[in-house]
């Protein structure tokens, strides 16, 4: 389900959700935008939603114990990346050879960030974009291998591990179709903590039947994750190539800081310069710099989680 594989004829409008903070802090997540796909069509809306139950605690666990931003987003994707319904880690979509490349970043509102892309042996790569960013001088990492992941303290795992069988089935129907309907899917989240501190992070298998060494928007910082603390944390998910045309992390980022627009204003402007208006689709989670969120998407659906006055509240 999180992949858009519905053609969409109409033409697109944004939603979008404006939630105060409650807490002094703040979380929210996505597990990709799009619409139901065939081969997880059988798997019922309980299950994604104790998916994403299950990974807004873990973030809200950290934030709520006084935990950095940083630390509750990494907790949050973890899950995600573990749960064979999303398209990151384990479940996600298979490349045009039916294997598996994933792509990671982290981003904390200090400016820091780390990235991975095309990573086949770890089992969590947000982890190990988040230890580019912290045990390297560099920013982003292709392929890390095996030896340098296990160095770092993450777990490895062979590609059987990723490979699920309604992915397997998914990748068979659209290369005998040869559809070229959209076929995306990435989790991600953001969050606002304690000491005011926002922080994303943004994990994904990409697309199916991708080409080997196909890179989106994901680890790509200022395309699909950003975070500046006074400003905004945001985590996307959608059509790629078009995130990384339009910078739309970054491009909401800079309507705050430079227009002086509120985080809603910027992201409804931003989805409809960057997507809409380019035939794109997509979504996003954002945080601003007192905690405020919103989430948003043109796509005919979005799976998400954050939690407002009445408790948590989870789209599917």
């Amino acid at each position: 389900m999180p992949d858009n594989e519905e053609a969409i004829a109409a033409p697109r409008t944004t939603k979008l959700w404006d939630i105060a903070p409650i807490n002094g802090f703040s979380l929210a997540l996505h597990g990709g935008a799009g619409g139901q796909i065939e081969e997880l069509s059988s798997e019922s809306r309980a299950a994604f939603e104790e998916g994403l139950s299950i990974a807004h605690g873990a973030g809200r666990s950290v934030l709520e114990r006084g935990g950095s931003a940083l630390d509750a987003v990494c907790a949050a994707v973890e899950q995600l990346e573990n749960h064979p319904l999303f398209n990151a880690g384990r479940g996600a979509a298979l490349t045009s050879d039916g294997e598996i490349e994933l792509d990671a970043s982290v981003m904390d509102g200090e400016g820091k960030a780390g990235a991975i892309a095309a990573s086949r042996h770890a089992k969590n790569p947000v982890y190990v974009a988040r230890s580019v960013m912290e045990r390297t001088p560099h920013l982003f990492l292709v392929a890390p291998s095996t030896e340098l992941v296990e160095g770092w303290g993450h777990e490895t795992a062979e590609q059987d591990y990723f490979i699920t069988e309604a992915r397997v089935r998914q990748l068979a129907r659209i290369q005998a179709r040869d559809t070229a309907a959209p076929r995306h899917g990435t989790v991600g989240a953001v969050a606002y903590d304690k000491h005011g501190n926002v922080a994303a992070a943004t994990s994904t298998g990409g697309m199916v039947n991708q080409q080997m060494g196909r890179v989106g928007d994901t680890p790509m910082i200022g395309a699909g994750n950003y975070a500046r603390n006074g400003i905004a944390a945001v985590s996307c998910t959608g059509d790629g190539e078009a995130f990384i045309r339009g910078v739309v992390a970054y491009d909401i980022a800079a309507r705050i800081r430079y227009l002086d627009s509120g985080l809603a204003d910027a992201v409804k402007a931003t989805i409809e310069n960057e997507l809409t208006q380019k035939n794109a689709s997509g979504g996003l989670v954002s945080v601003g710099g007192d905690g405020r969120i919103v989430v948003a998407h043109n796509s005919p659906r979005m799976f998400a989680a954050y939690e407002d006055a009445t408790g948590l509240v989870m789209m599917t």
